[in-house]
Parts: C-alpha cells; sequence; structure tokens
C-alpha cells in the first residue's frame, strides 16, 4: 500500500472517529426540562384579617331582691329561657302586706282629717263676710284645712309605696333572655342590707363579638388607602366570619357596629365590636372565638400557588422564567394569611411574570426550562410524580399550607402594602 493511501485511510478514520464523537455528545445532551408556570396579572381582591374576639351578651341584668324578706322559693329552671315580667322568685309578702295595710289605716286617718278641716274651714269662710267669725278664725280655719291636705297626699304617696314593696315580693326577669344560676337558697333572709343578687339574666341573640385592631395596624391601612392600595369599607356595613376553637366555621355572619375612637393607653389598641346572630343559641357568652373581618379591598396584588413561593434566610422568594427562556429569583413580599389556597403577592413581580409552580426542583437559576401553563402541567404530572412542589434540595414547599401560615419574616417586614 503507497503512502498516500495509508494517508488517505487513516484522514477518513479520524473524520469517523470525531463524527461518532459529536454525534454521541448530541444523543446526551438532555433537553430542557418542563415546569408549570403561571402567567400573573394584577387583581383586587378582598383585605381579610383575623382577629381574637371573645363573645358577650346584648344585655346582661341583675336580678336582685329589692326589698327586706325571706326567700321562699325559685320559681324558674335554671339555665333556661325567661320572659321579661316573668316571676323568677319569691319572697314573703306578710311583713310587707302589713305595712301596705298599716299605710292605707293611716290613709283613712288622713282622709277624715282633712274632711273635718274642710267643713270648718268651709264653714268660716261662709260666716267670714257677715263678721260672725274673726278674720283670725278664718285664718287658722284655712291653715288647718292646707296642712290636713299635704298629710292626705303624704298617706297617698305612703300606700303606693307599700303596694309597690308588696309587688316586689315577686321577683321578676328584667329582660327576655337565659337566666342563670340561683345565687340565694330558699329560707335565706334576702334584701336586709342591701339589695342581693338572686341570678343573671343575659340576652344570647344577638351577640356582641369585641376584639381589638392595633393602632398601628389600623394607621397602616388608613395610609395604604390615602396612596390608593386599599380601599377601606365603611365600618357600617363590614361583614365577618366567625371561626369556632374547634376550627368550624360559625353558619351566620357578624356586623360591624362599634368602632372607638380613642386608643387604649394601657394596651395601644382600638376596641371593635360586631353583633352576631345567635338563633340556635350554640354560642355562649364569655367564649374566645377568631373573627375574620372583611376590612376592604386590596387593589393590583398577584395572586400565585402557594407551592410557588419559597423561603430562605433572605425572605420570601419566587422562581420566575425570564424572556430568554432561563430561569431568575425574584425576592417577593406577601400577606400573612392566603386566600383560597395562593399567596397574595404585594411586591416583587410584575404583570405578565411567569412565575414557576410545578416542577421547582428541576428549575435552577440561570439554566434553561420549557415553560408550559400550570394547568397542563398539573394535568398531566402523574400521582406521586417527580418531586411535584418540592423546593430546589429536595425540602417540601408548603404546598398545602394553611390559610393561617405565617410568610417568611422578612418578607412580611418588608410588605410596605400590608397593614402592620
Amino acid at each position: 500500500m503507497t503512502a498516500p493511501t495509508r494517508s488517505l485511510l487513516l484522514g477518513s478514520a479520524i473524520v469517523l472517529a470525531l463524527a461518532a464523537c459529536n454525534k454521541k455528545e448530541e444523543q446526551q445532551a438532555p433537553p430542557p426540562p418542563e415546569v408549570g408556570v403561571v402567567t400573573v396579572q394584577p387583581q383586587d381582591v378582598p383585605l381579610v384579617r383575623d382577629f381574637s374576639a371573645r363573645l358577650a351578651p346584648v344585655r346582661s341584668a341583675d336580678v336582685r331582691a329589692r326589698v327586706p324578706g325571706v326567700l321562699l322559693k325559685r320559681t324558674y329552671e335554671e339555665g333556661t329561657d325567661v320572659k321579661e315580667g316573668q316571676v323568677l322568685f319569691k319572697i314573703d309578702p306578710a311583713p310587707l302586706q302589713a305595712d301596705l295595710s298599716s299605710a292605707q289605716g293611716q290613709l283613712a286617718s288622713a282622709q277624715a282629717t282633712y274632711t273635718n278641716a274642710h267643713v270648718a274651714a268651709e264653714r268660716a269662710r261662709q260666716l267670714a263676710p257677715q263678721k260672725y267669725v274673726s278674720q283670725s278664725d278664718l285664718d287658722n280655719a284655712q291653715a288647718t284645712e292646707r296642712s290636713a291636705a299635704a298629710s292626705l297626699q303624704q298617706a297617698r304617696a305612703a300606700v303606693t309605696n307599700a303596694k309597690i314593696n308588696l309587688g316586689y315580693a315577686d321577683v321578676t326577669a328584667p329582660i327576655s333572655g337565659r337566666a342563670g344560676k340561683q345565687q340565694v337558697t330558699e329560707g335565706a333572709l334576702v334584701g336586709a342590707e342591701g339589695v342581693t343578687l338572686l341570678t343573671t339574666v343575659d340576652q344570647i341573640d344577638p351577640l356582641y363579638v369585641n376584639f381589638s385592631m392595633s393602632s398601628s395596624e389600623l394607621q397602616s391601612l388608613r395610609q395604604a388607602q390615602g396612596q390608593g392600595e386599599v380601599n377601606l369599607s365603611d365600618t357600617a356595613h363590614t361583614k365577618l366570619d366567625v371561626v369556632m376553637n374547634n376550627g368550624t366555621r360559625y353558619d351566620q355572619q357578624g356586623t360591624l357596629d362599634f368602632s372607638d375612637v380613642v386608643v387604649d393607653q394601657a394596651t395601644g389598641a382600638v376596641s371593635l365590636r360586631a353583633t352576631l346572630p345567635n338563633p340556635q343559641k350554640v354560642l355562649l357568652p364569655g367564649s374566645f372565638v377568631t373573627v375574620e373581618v372583611n376590612l376592604g379591598t386590596r387593589k393590583d396584588v398577584f395572586l400565585v400557588p402557594q407551592a410557588a413561593v419559597q423561603r430562605d434566610t433572605n425572605g420570601a422568594y419566587a422562581l420566575v422564567v425570564g424572556s430568554d427562556g432561563k430561569v431568575a429569583r425574584k425576592d417577593v413580599q406577601i400577606e400573612n394569611r392566603a386566600l383560597k389556597g395562593q399567596w397574595i403577592v404585594t411586591g416583587g413581580l410584575k404583570t405578565g411574570d411567569k412565575v414557576i409552580a410545578l416542577g421547582l426542583q428541576k428549575a435552577r437559576e440561570g439554566a434553561p426550562v420549557k415553560a408550559v401553563p400550570y394547568d397542563q402541567a398539573k394535568a398531566q404530572a402523574q400521582p406521586g410524580g417527580a418531586g411535584q412542589g418540592q423546593q430546589p434540595g429536595g425540602a417540601p414547599a408548603p404546598a398545602d399550607a394553611s390559610a393561617s401560615d405565617q410568610p417568611g419574616g422578612d418578607a412580611k417586614q418588608s410588605d410596605q402594602g400590608q397593614a402592620q
């Protein structure tokens, strides 16, 4: 074989080897990973806040003994509903009846005295023109008549007072509501040294819901309203939902009806109150509940799935797909509560950003990815698929976080739009 031939064969072998290597490298290069993205758009969302609250009766009245006497019996069942004017206790009426009889006797005596004085005065007035009685006798007769009339009026008032006291022997409910426990047993002397508490009647339908808002938060809300970031509701029409201690949501909505105008110096908070219907009387005064108050509307914010927001030592952030198809990080500010499984992002994103919400474990900052709509990617994902909703490094993201989960501390501090 000649030298040129050997050179040609060697060159061909080198070319074939290089082509095979290039083909192998091309086969080993993987395509960009698919990630599900949400294209965010600004929108208005309800401005909801959670507060700890305590229930209180709309009206509460103490039932007390207003006259002295021995308590004979209780005429109601403890813990049941009573009507206004219903007799709850009976006090021994015998001494009060005796006082009434004595007052009536004094009234009869005063009536007789007045009648005699009136007859004498009338006679003197008739005889005075003929000079049969002196002017002094006439004046004395008329003075006696006037004194007798005053005594008669006092006697009538004493009878009225005795009748009122006798009526207090039947202790009645001052309001309609639920009567509490009996405070004094039968046979006890009541009302001897002032009014004696017998029981309490509470009106529990509706109920008052008492809670407070920090003055700094209220100031932030009003400042945000002035800047056009929020629209606050009219206090008279603000609705609230009640969540009981066991996590269940009460089936009636309350209405905010009072907002104090003075900040409590001890707590630095403003007192608020709402009225809550309680037709089934399942809620009891004194109970602690959580209220969700719709204070208005937060304007131009973004809603992203909870799985799209991750946290590190720098705070909350989201990964977005840029116009070049590569992953970029954006620090975000979020509300301290979620809305229907989505975080409310108040800063850090802009209209049209493609936020990665599915396949986060496959996304790396600066690396290219293939963006597909979130709903499509979610439908294609198999149950228990490749690390759905995980953070880089395998840490699970809070995809199922409840609405009460708090965002990272730095994110909360940097949220200038929310009320703190």
